[in-house]
């Protein structure tokens, strides 16, 4: 019996695994020696069991460890990650990239971690690629980006070679219908480690264990939220249209309520206002925003998220004062001129890798 499987058996008794056999289980299953067939009854087993906050973030400090290094140590302590798990199949607007846009053309640097659409049509890869924001890896252009742009994106699965000995067996239980940890694992670990996060979550009764993950693995200030649309279903985001369950970290980890749209002053808004489509249309529902044309609803859920953001890295006393700031940053003018800026950048510097 191997070693994974002994693990496994630990598991399918219902017992919690240590901070190191959750480490060793993670490093195993990145191994090409073992059997595909054993990876899937452990990440089944775990699954069942449920994931505790100290097995999620083992996992998270192993492919924290095993991803590329991008070499930009230097902007962390100042820099912030705004991403969702995705998994809600809300189909929603790519809100958390156009909340990374506000951010850094307000002059906050944002080192955004993503992938391509999975569950949704458009995602954050999809809907940069769309404005001309490459895949790149080479560390000095990352560095030339976050310096001229206040921001970089990584690709997840440029920076994570790890994940290659793993991709079968999560697609095969994909196929299944199988969750597994690497559903929520993707945004805590980015290859960066940014001290600052804003997190979305698919699932409101997964808010509080990721932000106690993101805790324990030592960021400096940030929250998770999830809101819960009223008829059912959820959005990784704070929403104006449903009920905001948040946990904060690090220097907010004090932060645990529930908020209503009318608590944060914002009108309740219809959820059909935050749908989104596919990259292109995606932009050309930003492009609307940035004409002062937007859904109401889907402005100020933008407006929001930009807020709690800039609320997180201290710009702003409140998440009032935060909203101003983005919907100025939104709507004057500034977020256009550095969208404009941002595909220059990428047309001047040549192609990726």
């Amino acid at each position: 019996m191997s070693d994974l499987q002994e693990i496994t058996i630990q598991l399918q008794d219902g017992d919690d695994l240590s901070q190191a056999e959750s480490m060793d289980a993670a490093e195993m299953l990145t191994e090409p020696g073992i059997d595909l067939s054993e990876k899937k009854e452990f990440l089944v087993a775990l699954h069942k069991k449920g994931e505790s906050v100290e097995e999620v973030t083992a996992f998270a400090k192993v492919f924290r460890q095993l991803a590329t290094d991008p070499k930009l140590s230097e902007f962390t302590a100042n820099a912030i990650d705004i991403v969702g798990t995705g998994g809600s199949g809300s189909k929603g607007f790519n809100i958390s990239s156009t909340t990374a846009f506000i951010l850094a053309a307000a002059g906050i640097r944002v080192l955004k971690h993503g992938n391509r659409a999975i569950t949704s049509q458009s995602g954050a890869a999809d809907f940069l690629g769309q404005h001309g924001i490459r895949m790149d890896t080479d560390p000095e252009k990352l560095r030339a980006a976050v310096k001229e742009l206040n921001f970089c994106f990584f690709f997840a699965p440029a920076f994570h070679p790890a994940f290659k000995e793993i991709m079968p067996v999560r697609m095969a239980l994909a196929e299944e219908g199988q969750r597994t940890i690497f559903n929520i694992l993707g945004p805590l670990i980015n290859p960066a480690k940014p001290a600052h996060q804003l997190l979305g979550v698919f699932q409101k009764d997964w808010v509080k264990p990721l932000a106690g993950a993101l805790d324990q693995l030592g960021l400096n200030r940030g929250l998770a939220v999830c809101s819960e649309l009223p008829g059912g279903g959820f959005m990784d985001e704070f929403t104006t249209a449903g009920s905001n369950r948040v946990c904060g970290f690090g220097g907010l980890s004090s932060v645990d309520k529930i908020l209503s749209p009318d608590q944060l002053g914002f009108p309740p808004a219809d959820p059909e206002e935050l749908k989104g489509g596919t990259a292109e249309e995606n932009v050309a529902l930003l492009e609307a925003i940035l004409d002062g044309k937007g859904r109401p609803g889907l402005v100020d859920t933008i407006v929001l998220n930009a807020a709690c953001a800039f609320l997180i890295m201290e710009r702003v006393e409140s998440i009032g004062e935060g909203c101003a700031l983005a919907r100025e940053t939104l709507l004057s003018g500034d977020l256009r001129a550095w969208l404009t800026k941002a595909r220059a950048f990428y047309r001047d510097t040549g192609d990726s890798e």
